[in-house]
């Protein structure tokens, strides 16, 4: 029996791969001090700032992904600095600001090596997919974890109702995000791996 083969990105840091950190770095970044990333409907909230960090992964590969990753987590601990509430005390931590972040970009990766094969563009549209609700388990179930009393949780008592409204406002706005993850992340990826073909 053959065992599919994947072919993985070498994790060398190339000039080209430095170049792509600090361009993508820099939009998430921009996406977060213009608040442009973050999208308010209702009481709904829905963020892109990752979506840079996904279009890292799929393009330059797991390391390139992290590390951008990193850098938008990074931002997001000096968002909670800066703009201090109860929520944002849990950014504080960096296993719900950073470790989630970092997983995004590797995670986008290895789904789209793993189905560039059989569904070659539809590869990108489901690791961006897939990368976006990485974001959203992992700083949500990071959050539940580590910061129960965010969500208005203390010993011997259940959730409050404003934890439950929160979670539910975070879990309709991470259908947001994973769609405009797809509707964003594909044309810019195809766009940009046909340009470096050519």
């Amino acid at each position: 029996m053959v065992k599919p083969s994947i072919k993985l990105k070498k994790s060398k840091l190339t000039t080209k791969k430095i170049a792509t950190i600090g361009l993508l770095s820099s939009i998430s970044i921009l996406l977060g001090i213009t608040r442009l990333g973050f999208i308010q409907i209702n009481v709904v909230g829905a963020t892109i700032m990752h979506l840079p960090v996904i279009a890292a992964g799929i393009l330059e590969g797991p390391l390139v992904g992290a590390i951008v990753g990193l850098i938008f987590g990074v931002f997001s601990m000096y968002q909670a600095l800066s703009a201090p509430s109860i929520v944002a005390t849990a950014f504080l931590n960096p296993l719900v600001s950073v470790v989630p972040r970092i997983l995004i970009g590797i995670v986008s990766y290895y789904v789209f090596a793993l189905l560039k094969k059989p569904l070659k563009k539809g590869s990108i549209s489901v690791a961006a997919f897939i990368g976006s609700y990485t974001n959203t388990i992992g700083v949500i179930g990071a959050i539940y974890l580590l910061h129960p009393e965010v969500l208005g949780i203390t010993k011997g008592q259940t959730m409050s109702e404003m934890g439950k409204i929160l979670l539910a406002s975070m879990g309709i706005g991470s259908i947001f995000e994973a769609i405009l993850a797809c509707l964003i992340v594909t044309p810019i990826v195809v766009a940009i791996q046909k340009i470096r073909k050519e």
